[in-house]
């Protein structure tokens, strides 16, 4: 794995190529966000902004929505996927919310958690985006491009976490998520597109394709293919047939 000072590298390359990395969500205040992150599991940003205006014109804060009927969150937010289940992490979110905290989102990742349907991922998005607290939420993205680059070496999300934050200071932990996140949905997908990725002179996973040297310490020079798109290693040359012996 990379040293802190190549990870940090990485990231301020990727954020280069990536300045407008931000959370896609909508949202106006912190309650707005923890429901629309909730609704983002297994569906799309853009899915989930198209039922939130609605969702919070009828249910605009923790103490309206904590008494909402099931069956009209539900039907609400019916097209981002689980419904059902959605709606009760959202009807429990918003009663502990006021049963616990006033009907205000906490501030810490130790309260955030304890709420019904908030995990480390989601509780790292309302920190850093909402209430300004450093935090670094680790999708399927980050998990793919961090390990790609090398400067992650887990499956783990709570491990990946760790591992980037101890890298990186505090200030930059929301934006390096952020940035690896739309880095994994423009250019370093399942299927990479590794030409336009402005750290593939530093990706493991593009040496490896290539069948290249290990990639060096960032502003060390090495050679690479002209090609962007990591190379299929060629199969090994079949050995040449021995000539027959010749009768006596």
């Amino acid at each position: 794995m990379r040293s802190a000072a190549e990870t940090q590298s990485v990231i301020e390359a990727l954020s280069h190529q990536h300045p407008d990395a931000d959370t896609e969500l909508h949202y106006r205040n912190a309650f707005e966000l923890l429901v629309a992150t909730i609704l983002s599991a297994q569906a799309t940003d853009a899915g989930v902004n198209k039922v939130t205006p609605a969702l919070f014109a009828t249910f605009p804060d923790a103490r309206a929505m904590s008494g909402a009927p099931a069956e009209e969150v539900e039907r609400l937010v019916h097209s981002t996927g689980f419904f059902r289940q959605k709606a009760r992490s959202l009807l429990g979110m918003s009663r502990a919310l006021v049963e616990r905290h006033g009907g205000e989102v906490p501030r810490t990742m130790e309260a955030l958690v304890k709420l019904p349907g908030v995990g480390r991922k989601t509780a790292n998005v309302v920190l850093g985006h909402a209430l300004g607290v450093p935090g670094l939420p680790v999708d399927r993205h980050v998990l793919r491009v961090s390990n790609r680059l090398g400067i992650a070496d887990s499956d783990d999300p709570d491990r990946v976490e760790q591992q980037l934050t101890g890298a990186l200071p505090p200030a930059l932990w929301t934006r390096a998520s952020d940035t690896l996140i739309l880095h994994g949905r423009r250019i370093c997908k399942a299927e990479p597109t590794c030409s336009q990725c402005a750290a593939s002179d530093a990706c493991a996973f593009f040496a490896e394709a290539a069948g290249i040297a290990a990639p060096a310490p960032r502003g060390a020079k090495r050679a690479r293919p002209s090609s962007g798109t990591p190379p299929r290693k060629s199969a090994p040359a079949r050995p040449t047939a021995k000539p027959a012996r010749r009768r006596r």
